[in-house]
């Protein structure tokens, strides 16, 4: 089955195109550990997912991409078709002289509604495309004008018009030092209206990317290019094509479908967090070797510990006994914090796959209590390397990892609007105070309702 991405905003078009430049890179590889079979077969089921092909018989990206300055999109559309490798279609986008400068409320109430039809005819006629449509894979900014507001709009219309189909949200956490003035007004409008229509968000964070590219990849001057990279790499560790429980020895057919089973038990849980190991310069991978016990072990403490990468992590925080509602460890008696899962997917890929043991993520203390372990957990597996990396296991994970950021956001955007502060830059667009309090209502129900798992 297929999967349309529609690309908003300068973002989700700079870190779209680096996605299909990940995959891209993925299927070319050569991998010997794995028979000619078994490569063309990976190959085979990635291109159903991504692209489709044209008489050139170079891919094009099953994609759509809007923005409403034309600039990023006409750089994007040349450097894919530059590499030979892949391109975008040349009718598939679409774009205005102007952009939403920073308001959400002017990409949401106006450039929306004025665009909706061109932009939903663009997305059918790729809809079309597809033999079977899995759904759709939207990605975007929460900070800016375009990506968030326009991108709230159509995922809206998204779902209007395919009702049956998945759709899963890509979403680019802003970095907490701030990049505007009201982008936590616009991540509250945002996530409040996405939680409505999305099936799930899987959410990135500036601030965690940037550390991995100078921490983990050791990049001195951190370009927007690294960090978008790194974030490329993290998805296409999921969404190549991997053997599920179901699919036995076929690479799995409904990549959205099995993502949303897998980890979206409750309409009111939609937020997945995603972390990959080992990530490294790619001149270091010939001087390295992993074992699968010391990444799936890495990896664990990751999760329960809440750190986003490998370095720094607390190997302190320990699950609660059962019974128990505190964390202990064997050093203090205060309680630490420990990152409650509702549901985890541990995708591995590489040698030897087969004999690894994940019992130590069946443990029903890393889980909410009201879904049996079994149900909490899956495993999707591939013997094929990804990218290079001999060894590599992802994790998607539906837990408290977001937590405090979501708390901080809200509550900077509760104190501004308590100060009346910029309201007037979002009624001038038609969005009232009476929208914000329902935002603002509806992103406390979500914290709530993770903070008492």
């Amino acid at each position: 089955m297929s999967i349309v991405t529609v690309q908003l905003g300068q973002c989700g078009n700079q870190i779209g195109h680096e996605v299909f430049n990940a995959i891209c890179g993925d299927i070319r590889g050569t991998h010997g550990l794995c028979s000619k079979k078994e490569n063309e077969s990976y190959r085979d089921a990635c291109k159903e997912r991504f692209f489709s092909e044209e008489e050139s018989e170079v891919p094009v990206a099953r994609a759509v991409l809007v923005d409403m300055e034309p600039k990023v999109i006409s750089q994007t559309l040349s450097v894919a078709a530059r590499s030979g490798y892949w391109k975008y279609d040349d009718r598939s986008h679409f774009c205005q002289k102007q952009g939403s400068g920073n308001n959400w409320a002017n990409g949401y109430s106006v450039h929306g509604p004025r665009h909706k039809e061109v932009i939903m005819n663009l997305v059918q006629k790729e809809a079309e495309k597809c033999d079977r449509l899995s759904g759709f894979f939207t990605i975007m900014s929460m900070a800016g004008g375009t990506g968030s507001g326009l991108g709230a709009f159509v995922t809206q219309c998204l779902r209007d018009a395919f009702p049956t189909s998945f759709i899963l949200n890509h979403v680019i956490w802003p970095y907490g030092t701030g990049e505007v003035i009201v982008q936590n007004y616009n991540s509250v409008l945002t996530l409040s209206h996405l939680y409505q229509s999305s099936d799930a968000l899987l959410v990135h964070e500036n601030d965690v990317i940037h550390k991995i590219c100078a921490q983990l990849m050791n990049i001195k001057q951190i370009s927007f290019r690294d960090v978008n990279q790194v974030i490329a790499h993290q998805l296409g560790s999921v969404f190549q094509p991997t053997y599920t429980a179901e699919s036995g020895l076929h690479y799995s057919r409904n990549p959205l479908g099995d993502l949303m089973e897998s980890l979206v038990p409750h309409p009111e849980f939609k937020m997945l967090g995603l972390r990959n190991i080992p990530q490294m310069p790619e001149n270091s991978l010939a001087y390295s070797t992993f074992s699968w016990p010391g990444l799936i072990k890495h990896l664990r403490q990751m999760l329960i510990a809440n750190a986003k990468m490998e370095e720094g992590i607390d190997w302190q925080v320990r699950p609660p006994r059962l019974g128990s509602s505190i964390p202990s460890s064997h050093s203090t008696n205060k309680p630490l914090h420990f990152n409650t899962s509702i549901a985890n997917l541990v995708i591995l890929r590489g040698k030897d796959m087969h004999s690894v043991d994940l019992g130590s993520f069946r443990d029903p203390s890393l889980y909410t209590s009201w879904l049996k372990p079994q149900d909490a957990f899956n495993a999707w597996k591939t013997p094929r390397a990804f990218n290079k990396y001999e060894k590599s296991v992802s994790l998607v994970s539906n837990s408290q990892f977001l937590l405090k950021p979501l708390d901080s956001v809200a509550g900077k955007a509760w104190n501004m609007f308590a100060s009346k502060a910029y309201i007037h830059q979002y009624t001038k667009f038609g969005i009232e105070e009476e929208d914000f309090l329902d935002s603002f209502t509806a992103l406390e129900q979500v914290i709530s309702s993770y903070a008492i798992l």
